[in-house]
Parts: structure tokens; sequence; C-alpha cells
């Protein structure tokens, strides 16, 4: 039988481990329609584009 662990880790302690995970910004794209940054792997907030073909129909009523 292999090494195993003395005693069980806490929900906290494993939790603070592995809290560094959490700093990581989203990562952030251009549209390549508008050229607004959005998120990588989704529809742009902006124009509804998505792969260079409109999915959402956006009304334009901001100024």
């Amino acid at each position: 039988m292999g090494p195993l662990p003395k005693r069980k880790l806490s929900k906290t302690r494993k939790r603070t481990r592995r809290n560094h995970d959490k700093l990581v910004l989203p990562h952030l794209v251009a549209c390549d329609n508008c050229g607004e940054y959005k998120l990588a792997h989704r529809v742009c907030k902006s124009c509804g584009y998505y792969g260079g073909e409109q999915v959402l129909v956006l009304d334009k009523k901001e100024s």
C-alpha cells in the first residue's frame, strides 16, 4: 500500500492553498467585428457576433 495522509485536511487549509488560482483575470480578446474587448469563446455583448456570424440581435438604445 502506498503512502497515505496522516490526518484529514480541513476545508479551510485546502482552500487556502488553492486560493491563488482565484486571482487570475479573465482572458479578454478583441472582437473581430467591432473591436470591443470580450471574454474568449463568448458572444460579444456590444455587437452580438461570435465567430464571424451574428448570433444575437441587439437593440442600439445605448448612447
